[in-house]
């Protein structure tokens, strides 16, 4: 697909047909992840791919709003704070950063191959990192739904312009 199109017709998908999502594309979807650069290519990240329908329940829990039920996958991006680089000057920690670039290569990835996703940020962490039994370092940074959308229609984005954003100097 051509890039411009894509990021213009992807969108956040809370509604998705039950139907299983192919293997090819899931693994695509992951590679595309895996490919994600990362600040000094230290890949701080893990994802869970949660398909079990008790683990997908209990994800679920994490989360105040019934849509998510309807994806048949979840994706659980989890931040690895020890190996993360941390930046010299400060000590600002780069896993938040590296991790939302995974988590763009993995909605733009899954778009493209006609999948939807939703970028989930608002859960109980807290619960989500008991579900998973993560570390103290261990950081459940967002759930990502993907399956089929269950409707056609792409709804229109409102976005501020250019001269909202960008500061020329």
């Amino acid at each position: 697909m051509e890039f411009e199109k894509l990021v213009s017709t992807r969108y956040s998908v809370r509604s998705y047909l039950s139907g299983k999502v192919e293997d090819e594309k899931l693994e695509a979807v992951l590679e595309a992840a895996r490919k994600a650069p990362t600040a000094v290519n230290f890949q701080p990240f893990r994802l869970y791919v949660i398909r079990d329908e008790k683990m997908r329940q209990q994800i679920n829990e994490c989360y105040h709003r019934n849509w998510l039920t309807t994806a048949p996958i979840i994706i659980v991006a989890v931040g690895l704070h020890d190996p993360a680089w941390k930046r010299g000057s400060d000590g600002k920690d780069y896993t938040d950063i590296d991790v939302a670039i995974v988590i763009d290569h993995i909605m733009l990835q899954a778009s493209d191959l006609g999948l939807g996703t939703c970028c989930v940020c608002n859960f109980d962490a807290e619960k989500c990192r008991e579900v998973l039994k993560l570390k103290a370092s261990e950081e459940p940074i967002a759930l990502i739904p993907i399956g089929y959308p269950a409707t056609d229609e792409i709804p229109v984005k409102k976005r501020k312009g250019l001269d909202e954003l960008v500061v020329w100097v």
